[in-house]
């Protein structure tokens, strides 16, 4: 059963969710389905890297802690892979809550989809009617290794570190850490998992989730609205 959350303009109880691993595809998923079905797109990555990102710091900065960005040579060269899945996997349910503060200031007739990698089963299953409201995308390695070849933003950190070479071995398995660990949580919430191999290109993986999202999605593309000329004159016209 959902749990009851505060929802004044009913958007989180009927948006579709696309959670899972980095490089996955599930932006241009999103993207995709959003133009398809005239949907309301939210791009969880795009807010956390801005206004969630400002809120952590003032949070931080309320509690006594330290605000300076953190040492790159902590985040990516000194630590364990499993401490650095570990530290993103812990701050995922504080995270969640702002996005849902985002998604409740969105109003559209048809329903929202959501997607991003802080979208984890265990925080969205609860607010679930049916399990078929999300799906989870992970790459296969084979696909995860093209995506770091072929997107810059994948193969490099962008940062100055001791051994780069280290620091992007840690960061891609802590990613695969945090992928294997949704995978879990969605099937032991009963979501489905998509992997994604690259042997389709993004509009045939957009009609598998399509296919999980069929009985919430509207049956055919949203009315044009009506030319220029058919809306009544008001007095600012003259």
């Amino acid at each position: 059963m959902a749990t009851v959350v505060w929802d004044p303009f009913g958007t989180i109880g009927q948006a579709l969710w696309i959670g899972g691993a980095q490089w996955a595809g599930k932006s241009t998923v999103a993207r995709i389905l959003a133009k398809r079905y005239g949907l309301t797109a939210y791009h969880y990555d795009y807010h956390d890297a801005r206004g969630h990102q400002d809120r952590h710091v003032a949070a931080r900065a309320r509690s006594g802690d330290a605000v300076d960005p953190p040492d790159p040579e902590w985040m990516w060269v000194t630590r364990s892979p499993r401490q650095m899945a570990d530290e993103v996997i812990d701050g995922f349910p504080a995270r969640f809550e702002w996005a849902l503060d985002d998604l409740r200031a969105l109003v559209s007739g048809r329903p929202l989809i959501a997607e991003g990698w802080g979208l984890r089963p265990e925080l969205v299953a609860p607010l679930l009617a049916a399990p078929r409201r999300m799906v989870v995308m992970v790459p296969t390695e084979e696909f995860r290794r093209h995506q770091l070849r072929a997107l810059a933003r994948a193969g490099s950190l962008g940062v100055e570190l001791s051994d780069p070479e280290l620091g992007q071995r840690n960061r891609i398995e802590r990613d695969r850490l945090v992928a294997c660990d949704a995978v879990e949580s969605a099937r032991q919430h009963g979501v489905r998992v998509l992997d994604v191999d690259g042997s389709q290109d993004a509009e045939r993986v957009a009609d598998a989730v399509a296919d999980e999202f069929a009985p919430f999605l509207p049956s055919r593309a949203p009315a044009r609205a009506p030319g220029i000329n058919q809306w009544r004159r008001t007095e600012c016209d003259g």
